[in-house]
């Protein structure tokens, strides 16, 4: 099927870009690896930020400020600017698309603090805010007449010199490999966390696949050394303590009762506290019993109820054990206003360095910038395929892509990729964690170099092409080895601390590394890494910022 636009990614950047992009003419597709309800949008449970009075000016500056702060001197303050201004609009289209907003007594969307935040700015649904979003974002699409293409694994992205003209997909019922020509391509395929197997809120899928996909098409990847860790997740299982549980009050304490943090500190103070709480013998627990079973039960259902199901904890009497995770990823592709250096292809959501988070995210940033710029990728999709032709499709591209398919089903093999992948988790976890140091990051490259080679040799077990799992999990497993040697590269270069990089071996923050750096793969197995150097026009604008 040809489609004039395909969106890849199922999250609320993919879905705001789908509908977007959506006329009563044309034909809009929106590709997911998995089912539609699955996303990791839909699995944020804290809230979106927003200052909801787009008249209160000194409102909006300071969420500029809190953003640009957390970011460590990496964002760019005009593309802050331009969310946080957008954010009311935002929320009004999303009441308008049917989200549920918890409200005050007065019927005023409620708005609760959050970590690093100057004030309560944090729109919720209970605690379950991404799942009501993305819901009500499907909702729409369908009512938009929006394809979904679910279980549609993509492989690659095809292009007619520098202009994209469609994407290279797995079929996964059938492993066939096909190609779904398109005019313009939005790309909204999620975080790389789940390279963190085992030590992840994200589920382990969440491989960075489309950040793979980016390099093989000649772009670059940038900031991938910030790795944001949420300081609380449930010890036995990662699961997500949203944020939401300190805002509306929830301590932190060791096992001897002691509180040793501000619990709205940014989440990567939190989290190396919690690392260094850890590393004296002490457990560390979130508090919730001094709020009273009706409050957790009105403004925390989904955490009350994953507690007791979970690891049978009543958290409205009990204290829960937590322990940090890897969340959120800020590295992704590089772009400006969601545009790549391929004429026809848009990034957006948490693959996508748009300029906002930096070294370090805001709590409550991420839904709003996957809103916000996921909207954006829409219009720029659908401006962009306005009157334009469909390029030819170089098939000898396909053919690659079904050799490497046919070859991964022909062969025979004694390792076991699902071990690989724990051991690579437990490897990043351990040494490209929250705390790293050059003896760490070159062990971590070593590893990894030796796994990408291992990976090669991997083949299913099980021949049978229908809904074939083993296959997705081997190309999964190829691209997060990728992705994770770009991540240990960039963390090798940065010696320095800032925002959710910490080197041990360099403990503060410099001035000189106050710029981004950008991963190219110039030949397969080889990156080139650089720092973006900053035009004079540039510089002037970032000692206006400092100054500012």
């Amino acid at each position: 099927m040809i489609y004039d636009i395909v969106v890849v990614g199922g999250g609320v950047a993919g879905l705001m870009a789908a509908i977007e992009a959506k006329t009563d003419t044309n034909k809009v597709a929106l590709i997911t690896k998995g089912n539609i309800f699955k996303s990791n949008s839909a699995m944020a449970s804290g809230g979106i930020n927003a200052v909801l009075k787009p008249e209160d000016k000194e409102a909006i500056e300071s969420h500029i400020e809190d953003t640009f702060k957390s970011s460590k001197g990496l964002g760019n303050r005009k593309n802050i600017t331009y969310m946080c201004k957008r954010a009311s609009e935002i929320i009004s289209k999303l009441v308008r698309y049917g989200i549920p907003f918890d409200r005050d007594e007065k019927g005023n969307i409620a708005q609760r603090p959050f970590g690093g935040a100057g004030t309560n700015r944090t729109c919720y649904v209970g605690d379950k805010t991404g799942g009501a979003i993305t819901q009500a974002l499907i909702k729409k699409a369908k009512e938009c007449g929006i394809t979904f293409l679910v279980n549609t694994y993509v492989l690659n992205i095809t292009k007619d010199k520098n202009s994209v003209c469609g994407v290279v997909a797995l079929r996964r019922i059938d492993s066939t490999v096909l190609v779904y020509p398109a005019k313009a391509v939005v790309l909204a395929g999620g975080g790389y966390a789940g390279i963190y197997r085992g030590n992840s809120t994200n589920a382990q899928d969440y491989t960075g696949d489309l950040l793979a996909v980016a390099l093989r098409a000649g772009l670059a990847l940038k900031d991938m050394e910030f790795v944001q860790f949420h300081p609380t997740g449930i010890a036995k299982t990662n699961y997500l303590v949203t944020e939401a549980a300190r805002g509306e009050g929830g301590y932190l304490i060791n096992s001897d009762g002691e509180r040793f943090v501000n619990e709205l500190d940014t989440r990567d103070k939190i989290a190396k506290a919690i690392l260094e709480e850890k590393e004296k013998g002490h457990k560390v627990y979130i508090d919730l019993r001094h709020l009273g079973v009706e409050k957790i039960e009105k403004k925390l259902p989904s955490l009350y109820s994953v507690s007791f199901n979970q690891v049978g904890i009543d958290i409205s009497k009990e204290l829960l054990e937590i322990k940090p995770v890897a969340h959120y990823t800020m590295g992704g592709v590089n772009c400006n206003m969601c545009e790549t250096k391929i004429a026809g292809l848009f990034v957006c959501g948490e693959m996508a360095v748009n300029g906002i988070h930096g070294a370090n995210r805001l709590g409550g940033n991420s839904l709003l910038e996957g809103t916000v710029f996921g909207e954006l990728a829409g219009q720029k999709a659908l401006q962009y395929a306005k009157g334009k032709e469909f390029l030819p499709i170089d098939y000898n591209d396909v053919i690659k892509d079904i050799k490497i398919v046919d070859k991964i089903f022909a062969g025979d093999t004694s390792k076991n990729f699902n071990a690989i992948r724990v051991s690579l988790g437990n490897s990043m976890f351990n040494d490209v964690g929250i705390i790293r140091s050059k003896s760490s990051l070159v062990r971590a490259f070593d590893y990894v170099k030796y796994l990408r080679n291992q990976s090669y040799s991997l083949h299913c077990i099980n021949k049978e092409r229908r809904n074939n799992v083993e296959l997705v999990s081997i190309l999964e497993l190829r691209n997060a080895l990728e992705v994770s040697e770009a991540v240990i590269l960039s963390a090798k270069k940065r010696k320095e601390s800032r925002g959710a990089h910490h080197r041990s071996d360099y403990e503060d923050q410099k001035e000189k590394y106050q710029k981004h750096i950008l991963v190219k793969e110039i030949q397969k197995g080889f990156f080139k890494l650089e720092f973006e150097e900053k035009g004079f026009l540039n510089k002037v604008r970032d000692f206006i910022i400092n100054k500012h």
